[in-house]
């Protein structure tokens, strides 16, 4: 079961019409609603279950630039500095703390990969630096790992998941946007060939303008309209750990571990050199163009053919406006696997003792869309006027979630963007 958000009253009523409906109300189609409200755009956030319900509240909730494709690096520089700025635009704290996000290596070949990325993006002014077995034994005291290295980016840092969603949420809905929760949408409705309405559970919407932010549901939904957008899963397992004194305050990425300071004097943890890939059809249906990123990363993958499979393969792909697979399943709540979490903690306390002592007080799991290059589609949707596209974060969703937010917001109103949308554009794939 995620964590649970901190609450929102969202609207009872369906508007019978606005200027932009959000399909999806995870934390990007939320950031989208808030810019959208505060430049004063009638705007309306339909949610099929509850907010924030998937990765937006399951995610590890770090902040980060390290290790981001190059092109991706401006996006989440914009969305520093939104971060910065998100409690006073809120009023609310979303636990935002910039203390840094340190990365190891075991081996040199680790830390090469590390030295290549850094000298990738060495022209766009980033404060990465690498690190010392001596300055890691420095920066994070008590550690037992023969490091060869690692990587530290002061700037980055971390927010919590479960205020973040919810302030922004608050903040969207104090400045006019409505928030319909258990409310799936089911089709979109064409006029004049372009976007005229959505179609709900509970009737029709009439407006100009679509955001589709479902998340790992983008794809099913724009299956139905026949267009492909090529994702598939992976699961996550996370644990947080009971109070425990703290080694350091940065965010710490091993090869086979991970912890962030969380709220409550506990470690948010997990296994990060292992993700389970359960099987699809659709890895047959668009599995080849992953082929490059399976190369890369096979190691880190634990692929399963299971239970998912059939449930998803139970779910329809085509509908007209009857009952549809986003009503069935209000939210992906996928298996944690213990056994993931159980390494994570047994190699974070071999590297650090002090976590030998920690009591796990809660574990999750959640479910990534991953696009075959990592990043996200933010972008109009070809043949379809009016429908535009913001999925596919690939875990990276939370971090550049104020900046992307913008970014869809920007289109949909044909502003100038925050950044370039070129790396995001949907015909790429």
């Amino acid at each position: 079961m995620a964590p649970t958000i901190a609450p929102v009253e969202t609207s009872r009523d369906v508007p019978a019409s606005t200027t932009v409906v959000i399909i999806g109300g995870g934390i990007i189609g939320l950031t989208a609603a808030l810019t959208l409200a505060e430049r004063g755009v009638p705007v309306v956030v339909l949610e099929k279950g509850r907010l924030a319900g998937e990765q937006s509240s399951r995610n590890l909730g770090w902040i980060r630039k390290t290790s981001r494709h190059g092109e991706d690096v401006p996006l989440a520089q914009a969305a520093d500095r939104l971060w910065a700025n998100l409690a006073s635009r809120t009023g609310s704290d979303v636990g935002y703390r910039q203390s840094g996000i340190m990365f190891l290596s075991r081996t040199s070949e680790q830390l090469a990969v590390h030295e290549r990325w850094l000298q990738s993006v060495s022209s766009l002014a980033l404060d990465s630096r690498l690190l010392s077995a001596r300055e890691i034994d420095a920066q994070v005291p008590g550690g037992r790992g023969d490091w060869a290295g690692g990587i530290f980016t002061p700037s980055d840092g971390y927010a919590e998941p479960t205020l973040a969603a919810s302030a922004i949420a608050k903040a969207a809905i104090e400045r006019g946007a409505v928030i319909v929760e258990h409310c799936a949408v089911r089709n979109i409705v064409r006029t004049g060939g372009r976007i005229g309405g959505v179609v709900t559970e509970r009737g029709e919407i009439r407006c100009d303008q679509v955001l589709l932010a479902g998340g790992m549901w983008s794809r099913r939904f724009l299956g139905n309209l026949g267009i492909s957008l090529p994702t598939l899963p992976l699961i996550l397992s996370v644990l947080r750990t009971g109070p425990l004194k703290s080694p350091t305050d940065a965010a710490v990425g091993g090869p086979d571990f991970s912890f962030r300071k969380h709220r409550g004097g506990g470690f948010i943890v997990t296994q990060r050199g292992a993700l389970d890939a359960p099987l699809t059809l659709d890895h047959l249906l668009i599995g080849a163009k992953y082929l490059s990123a399976l190369r890369a990363q096979r190691g880190l993958m634990r692929i399963a053919l299971g239970k998912h499979f059939w449930r998803d393969l139970a779910l329809p792909r085509r509908w007209k406006h009857g009952r549809s697979p986003f009503e069935r399943v209000r939210t992906l709540d996928p298996p944690i696997n213990e056994g993931l979490n159980d390494e994570a903690m047994r190699n974070l306390s071999a590297a650090w003792p002090v976590f030998a002592h920690a009591s796990v007080e809660e574990s999750w799991a959640g479910m990534i869309d991953i696009t075959p290059d990592s990043n996200p589609v933010i972008d109009a949707v070809p043949g379809v006027p009016g429908l535009t596209l913001a999925t596919g974060f690939s875990g990276h969703g939370f971090g550049t979630s104020p900046a992307a937010g913008q970014l869809a917001a920007d289109l949909i109103m044909n502003e100038t963007p925050i950044i370039s949308p070129a790396p995001y554009r949907f015909g790429r794939f």
